[in-house]
């Protein structure tokens, strides 16, 4: 039977620590899946619906883009996406009352974990200017107020619509195709927090903003970097592949500030072997300074360079162009910087490259880690001038690996989600519609907060997602939302954005993946693009959780028939009724998408077309892969300071918190704690279990604080310290972006250490 939700905000500051663990997934993973499942949804809707997660005829998991193979487990799932899942097939429900007994100022003081425990929203609710609470508003009233903001603008770059990779590709379609009718190119999306730097960085360099290997290349690689990454917390499925790329003989490098669980043994529940001993995955694990891997890789690439016999000559000559620029800026790495910057040994660098020399098929992996730096577009063209050099582009088993978080943020961008649209994509889009979508660019997620802060954006649409939790700067943030006229978060459950509103709001309760979809043209399935351009369909099992409930694409054209008005020759209902027909379009738009709905309906979907994998075509401005040499750059540390990363619990997806606990890393019941070395604890006067304030330092000179952190000493990479996200993003500055992708910096923020301030 489902529990009810919590009444009262648990105490999260007091929280318990224990020894870290040296193992992922197994019996643990099992039961705390089940537990989770069974509060939430109960026994015959946990079989009901974990059994048809990412399986053929199901439903997408709502968590992480990580793919599944042709052959699918019963289980086809792992410990977070059940809870993801769970969250959102729960039987709690979150209706009109609950909003008339809690005014806004009450949701504005509970933690993000509250608010999602209280259940799926049922009914549209709106919050009138100078009103204390929302109250339930029809479908109808909802479209006219956000057209009535609309038509009041001077400009329609005064609106901003944000998009969450929870959406899906006919949903995303609809709602860039909206916009661009409507006038804007404000389309910021989760990419523009996460991995933007990637895209910047292989669209120069290989021209494409993808990743380049699908599973079977990872199954047979001889060589798997990861760096800036964890999987066994943040991508868990992806431990299944790299289990079985060590069968096969691969081995593995892991480049982290942070011991994790999943890489040192893996316990997969899948097999008996796995339940019981597990596997060990990692074969060597560089401990790196934070913000150190350019620097790493320049040091490799020099080293291979020196190699006789080293470089494939071949593949360099016939398929790379800015060789000898990059050959010359390799030669200068220097050894004693690049300690300095890595806080490496160069025993453990020269382990490394002797595993490099010995692979003939390696792939790069990596996540946040290397993306969230002031460079880290120069720090990911390092790692494709890494693979160039031994032609580990377009070869099987070898590749870049941009491991994606959020199930379709990559089909989002795909389907036109962006802010600086190609301009091929915005012709095809003209011509098909009879359009003429705006060429100047649009607003990207930092930008938008800017003008919302500015007064120069004043209407704010968010498809999904938590925009204020997951974004940098919360008190400048906080404040850029509750400046605009009006904020429209299109949910399924309550979180901090709710809380945070401009003059007026709406809430707009949706479908979820897990949910049927049943429109005047009957049944429904949506699509997704996982991490690895693989598209194929999702549909939901479950009775809505409301019949007020609409589905993404039907709200995105509700919504454009009454923006848009009459003067619209756009088909907006035709969409609503049969989302095929999206897909007609989609296919006569988005290059690769030929053909959709018949390729589509085949099982298991089709994969999209990749120039560098498939045939060693480079569609960069050269027409060739570039090579790059920008200088290394690595964060500078102050006395008596250190280097912070913001970072997730293993109860924790994004911004949605599960739980109160981090099993692997040893916290149970709280989240503000900050794991420090002990060392630099010692040296700073930080006694393990003390609390203190932690302070950011950055160029502008405004003090950022949070508050009342327990010092966990852990053993972290010298000169570094890790906390969770999103109480750490408040020390995160709006202006403190990766140079070209404008990424916030969310992993090189400068600490410095207070006394806890009073309660």
């Amino acid at each position: 039977m489902a529990s009810k939700p919590p009444t009262g905000d648990p105490v999260q500051d007091a929280p318990r620590v224990g020894p870290a663990q040296h193992s992922a997934a197994g019996l643990p993973a099992v039961a705390h899946s089940l537990r989770v499942a069974q509060q939430q949804m109960g026994l015959r809707r946990t079989a009901q619906t974990l059994l048809k997660v990412n399986q053929k005829d199901g439903f997408d998991c709502p968590g992480c883009a990580w793919p599944e193979g042709d052959k699918r487990h019963t289980a086809e799932f792992c410990e977070n996406g059940a809870k993801a899942v769970a969250e959102e097939a729960t039987l709690r429900r979150v209706t009109p009352d609950f909003f008339a007994a809690h005014p806004v100022s009450d949701l504005a003081g509970r933690s993000g974990y509250w608010l999602g425990q209280q259940g799926r929203i049922t009914q549209p609710v709106y919050l009138p200017e100078g009103a204390d609470r929302y109250e339930a508003v029809t479908w109808e009233r909802a479209f006219a107020i956000i057209a009535e903001e609309l038509g009041a603008l001077a400009s329609p770059d005064e609106a901003v619509f944000y998009t969450s990779g929870r959406t899906s590709n006919e949903a995303a379609f609809l709602l860039q195709l909206f916009a661009r009718e409507f006038g804007t190119n404000n389309l910021p999306d989760c990419s523009n927090m996460c991995h933007e730097s990637s895209g910047s960085a292989l669209t120069e360099t290989i021209g494409v903003g993808k990743g380049s290997v699908s599973l079977e290349d990872l199954h047979h690689a001889d060589l798997i970097i990861i760096a800036g990454q964890n999987p066994g917390t943040n991508h868990p499925r992806m431990l299944s592949a790299l289990e079985e790329a060590k069968a096969a003989g691969a081995k593995i490098i892991s480049v982290n500030p942070l011991p994790e669980a999943g890489l040192e043994r893996f316990k997969n529940p899948q097999t008996p072997r796995g339940l019981l001993k597990g596997a060990p995955l990692n074969d060597l694990f560089l401990q790196i300074r934070i913000g150190g891997d350019q620097a790493l890789f320049r040091l490799l690439n020099k080293l291979i360079l020196e190699t006789e016999g080293a470089v494939d000559e071949t593949f360099v000559a016939e398929h790379t162009h800015g060789y000898e620029e990059f050959a010359a800026a390799a030669a200068e790495a220097d050894w004693d910087e690049t300690l300095a910057a890595t806080g490496l040994d160069r025993a453990a660098i020269e382990k490394a490259l002797a595993m490099v020399l010995a692979s003939q098929r390696t792939v790069v992996c990596w996540a946040m880690g290397l993306t969230q730096h002031k460079h880290s577009v120069p720090t990911i063209r390092e790692v494709v001038n890494f693979l160039l050099l031994r032609g580990n582009i377009g070869r099987p088993g070898a590749g870049v690996c941009p491991v994606r978080g959020h199930s379709n943020v990559q089909g989002d961008r795909t389907m036109g989600i962006f802010e600086r649209p190609a301009p091929a994509f915005l012709d095809a889009l003209d011509k098909e519609f009879g359009i003429a979508s705006p060429r100047h660019h649009g607003y990207d997620v930092v930008r938008a907060i800017r003008a919302l802060r500015d007064g120069d954006a004043k209407v704010f649409l968010a498809m999904g997602g938590n925009f204020v939790a997951a974004t940098p700067d919360t008190d400048v943030t906080e404040a850029a939302m509750r400046n605009a006229r009006l904020t429209v978060h299109v949910s399924t459950k309550l979180n901090r954005s709710h809380a945070v509103t401009g003059a007026r709001a709406l809430i707009l309760p949706t479908l979820g993946r897990t949910d049927k979809d049943v429109q005047a043209g009957g049944k429904q399935f949506v699509t997704v693009e996982d991490s690895m351009s693989k598209v194929h369909a999702s549909r939901g099992n479950l009775t809505p959780a409301s019949p007020h409930l609409l589905s993404e694409p039907a709200i995105v054209a509700r919504l454009a028939r009454a923006a848009l008005g009459p003067e619209s020759a756009t088909p907006w209902e035709e969409f609503e009724k049969d989302y095929a027909t999206i897909r007609d379009r989609i296919s006569r738009v988005v290059p690769g998408f030929e053909n959709f709905n018949a390729r589509v309906a085949h099982p298991g979907g089709f994969t999209l077309p990749h120039g560098p994998r498939d045939s060693r075509r480079f569609p960069t401005a050269t027409g060739k892969a570039n090579f790059t040499a920008a200088p290394v750059e690595f964060p500078e540390l102050p006395e008596g300071r250190l280097l912070l990363q913001t970072l997730r619990s293993h109860d924790q997806y994004n911004t949605t918190i599960y739980g109160l606990d981090d099993r692997y890393r040893g916290i149970r019941g709280g989240r503000r704690v900050v794991l420090v070395h002990p060392d630099d604890a010692t040296a700073l006067g930080l006694a393990d279990g003390s609390y203190t304030d932690l302070v950011s330092e950055w160029k502008d000179g405004v003090e950022r604080r949070a508050p009342g952190f327990r010092v966990v000493h852990y053993p972290t990479a010298r000169g570094c310290a890790a906390a969770y996200y999103p109480e750490t993003n408040v020390l995160v500055p709006l202006d403190s972006t990766a140079d070209t992708s404008n990424t916030p910096a969310s992993k090189s923020v400068v600490v410095r250490f207070e006394p806890a301030s009073p309660a």
